[in-house]
């Protein structure tokens, strides 16, 4: 079973990447943040790995991480979300990588509107997820600092905007870029005060 891999980046996309170890080009599915953090063709990368077996034969898919808690929650996902296998799981934590300890805390805490507005996940998918893993993240241990700020209401009212700036500048987005989104969401609302979840998911669709 191969439980890592460390040799030079031939080939990488938002998707997998290729890389040489020992004269051997593995082909690994990645997330668009895991490949985002490897060097250019070249360089040399690392990756915590796990093996997938399709159901009706074939060869392995691997599938790599960047950490060793990225990879127990990719385990996570397909092993106690019902109707997950790997490339879904790989997908959630896609989502969940935007900040793996806020994710966390929201599973924990059964927060589906930080799961909706900030991860991008629908309510469904929100719903499933807190419904199978609020008693499995516990043993999770994710490093780094929370980014969002939870707020104390559905609705935030005048201050719903402020909100969801401090939301996407924590997700790295630029604050002239995330102000022209919010913008344009208030002008297409008429200024009505929004819940700020509903502010944030609009507005990561046009970032």
């Amino acid at each position: 079973m191969i439980a890592s891999l460390r040799g030079i980046v031939l080939h990488k996309d938002l998707d997998r990447v290729i890389l040489e170890c020992g004269g051997v080009g593995y082909e690994v599915m990645v997330t668009a943040n895991t490949a985002s953090r490897l060097p250019g063709a070249g360089g040399e990368g690392r990756l915590y790995v796990v093996e997938s077996f399709g159901m009706y034969g074939g060869g392995a898919t691997l599938y790599g991480f960047d950490s060793p808690s990225e990879r127990q929650l990719f385990e996570t996902f397909k092993e106690h979300v019902p109707g997950t296998g790997a490339k879904k799981a790989l997908e959630y934590l896609d989502r969940a990588s935007k900040s793996l300890p806020d994710f966390r805390r929201a599973i924990l805490e059964k927060d589906e509107k930080i799961l909706t507005g900030v991860f991008g996940f629908t309510k469904k998918t929100a719903e499933k997820l807190v419904e199978a893993l609020k008693d499995k993240l516990e043993a999770v241990h994710v490093s780094g600092a929370e980014k969002v700020t939870r707020a104390a209401g559905a609705d935030l009212g005048s201050g719903s905007l402020t909100q969801a700036l401090a939301a996407l500048a924590a997700l790295g987005y630029k604050p002239s870029e995330a102000r022209a989104a919010l913008q344009s969401i208030a002008e297409e609302h008429g200024g009505k005060d929004l819940p700020v979840e509903q502010i944030v998911r609009q507005a990561l669709k046009r970032l």
